[in-house]
């Protein structure tokens, strides 16, 4: 297999479209994004990109069935813009490998027509938060404007560190070589998958985008993970002091 190989799966003609990217990171927002808009706009499987510098290693299906860890690309049309949503399960296990898939996730959005990116991710704030701002960076200066008409908020050397991994070259490649892009990036707390911070950021693309979307899906997942952190918070506190009565249950 060559170091990045990328499966026709099937040609779609699309309208003007817009890649989205959404793998594994902080707080698993954008592949729930990303994942949510395959199932809800009944995206069409078009690419499969397999690489040497993805684990080694196989996932297997309920029926037993092995498959090669790989990205796929879905195409889905929309009353807006159509979209060509890229996840998968992984990302690349070593610097070259992660310059080497990007530039090749950027040649198959070329191949389609596409001329604006969207890298979706969290932004790790450390703690648990209520309302989830949508933070932003741009490969071109002249983007922001627009986006911020959307609700999102531009900080000063934010996030600390950079934008690591796929994300962070789809915009700094992409800007490098000439296509409008900008990375969408959900406050979360980095330590759980976040379904809020990624109903955040799904809005604020939708607003950007002009498409509707179902977003029932992701509130029930939202729910359960609140169901979670009320667990987990419950057994950070400790036992309750308790009174006679418990004490002597626990004699």
């Amino acid at each position: 297999m060559d170091e990045v190989d990328i499966e026709v799966v099937a040609d779609v003609e699309l309208d003007d479209p817009v890649l989205i990217e959404g793998l594994p990171g902080v707080g698993h927002v954008g592949k729930l994004v990303a994942e949510h808009l395959i199932e809800e706009g009944e995206g069409t499987l078009v690419r499969r990109v397999f690489s040497e510098a993805f684990p080694p290693q196989v996932t297997v299906d309920e029926d037993g069935v092995a498959s090669l860890a790989d990205a796929t690309f879905h195409a889905i049309t929309t009353e807006g813009r159509d979209l060509l949503v890229l996840t998968g399960d992984h990302q690349a296990a070593d610097s070259r490998g992660h310059y080497r898939i990007a530039n090749a996730f950027l040649d198959a959005a070329d191949e389609f027509g596409v001329s604006e990116v969207y890298a979706l991710g969290g932004v790790p704030t450390g703690e648990l938060v209520e309302d989830h701002a949508v933070v932003g960076a741009v490969a071109d200066d002249e983007r922001k404007a627009t986006l911020e008409d959307v609700g999102v908020e531009f900080r000063s050397e934010e996030p600390a560190g950079g934008i690591v991994g796929t994300s962070g070259l789809l915009v700094g490649l992409g800007g490098r070589r000439g296509f409008d892009a900008a990375c969408l990036m959900g406050e979360t707390s980095g330590y759980l998958v976040d379904p809020k911070s990624a109903r955040a950021v799904l809005e604020t693309l939708a607003d950007l985008l002009e498409f509707d979307v179902d977003y029932e899906a992701l509130d029930e997942r939202a729910d359960e993970m609140e169901d979670v952190v009320e667990q987990m918070q419950q057994m950070e506190q400790g036992p309750s002091a308790g009174g006679e009565e418990d004490l002597r249950y626990i004699g």
